[in-house]
């Protein structure tokens, strides 16, 4: 494959993989969550690293899986205490990354964590750092990690779809007829923690919160069906990633920041041009309605 090939195969991978996590923050109105926890994942990534010594990518996985369910459960236990949400997010957010933060810069100064790529990420980069198998060259890794990850996420979401989308919509009935609501919370917030970090080093936090809220803000204003609305946010994460790479070779900018855009200039252009809840369509059926209650009169 291409230089170019890898670079949008993995902003594609990310785009799917987020967008399809992604639905479900926004069905439960916890959107803000995702960039908490992208945020807070190079917390569990450098203490992985002071723990193990090493950058493997299972010590990572598991760094971050740790630090991004108790980034969620520290949330949950602030807001059940009366906290309010956004407050909740905003206090574990910001002390845990910054704790991060100061890991790094004391203990992890010399070795690949630096908080600049952590955030920025750079994807061009992605083509030269490639797995070897028996001495074989078999690709980048960050396919591979991403791959292996979206695959897992599609098991779980087959495995749990209609768990899922009960607790999303009415976690009280869920609870009702015997789901259990916690456990497809924190599993959720584990895909939301594999997904983050499998796209962290590469693409980094910005894009990775981009791809998390847009593609799904977008699909939720195109549809009322979960199953559609998975699909098209996957769609559209694929479509801001290729846009994206185009347009930053157009212009000669970052790569990650400019598939991040694309996806915001999305979101825009369904936010005004979707059929149903569209500003756009909303003012023609407005403007109808004016007109037929004028004709009445």
């Amino acid at each position: 494959m291409s230089y170019e090939g890898w670079i949008i195969l993995t902003g594609s991978l990310v785009g799917i993989t987020c967008g399809l996590t992604g639905c479900f923050l926004i069905l439960r109105r916890m959107a803000m969550l995702a960039d908490a926890i992208s945020h807070t994942v190079l917390l569990g990534i450098v203490a992985a690293y002071l723990v193990s010594n090493s950058l493997d990518g299972i010590y990572m996985f598991a760094g971050a899986l740790i630090v991004g369910l108790l980034t969620a459960f520290f949330i949950q236990l602030l807001h059940s205490s009366g906290v309010q949400s956004d407050a909740a997010i905003g206090v574990v957010f910001t002390s845990l990354f910054a704790l991060g933060v100061i890991l790094v810069s004391l203990f992890a100064g010399r070795v690949h964590l630096d908080v600049d790529h952590a955030l920025m990420g750079e994807i061009a980069f992605v083509p030269w750092d490639t797995l070897i198998i028996a001495g074989m060259d078999v690709g980048p890794r960050a396919v591979w990690m991403l791959g292996a990850v979206l695959v897992i996420n599609l098991a779980v979401l087959l495995l749990f779809y209609k768990e899922l989308k009960i607790c999303s919509f009415d976690p009280e009935m869920a609870l009702a007829i015997g789901i259990p609501v916690m456990f497809m919370h924190y599993l959720l917030m584990g895909m939301l923690s594999i997904t983050t970090v499998a796209s962290f080093d590469s693409v980094g936090a910005i894009l990775v919160v981009a791809m998390l809220i847009a593609p799904g803000a977008s699909a939720y204003l195109l549809t009322d069906k979960l199953s559609i609305m998975l699909l098209l946010s996957a769609g559209i994460g694929v479509a801001s990633a290729v846009l994206g790479y185009y347009a930053a070779s157009l212009f000669n900018v970052s790569i990650s920041g400019m598939m991040a855009s694309m996806a915001g200039i999305l979101f825009v252009l369904t936010f005004f041009l979707s059929p149903k809840h569209g500003l756009v369509m909303k003012w023609f059926f407005r403007r109808n309605l004016s007109k037929e209650s004028n004709s009445l009169q």
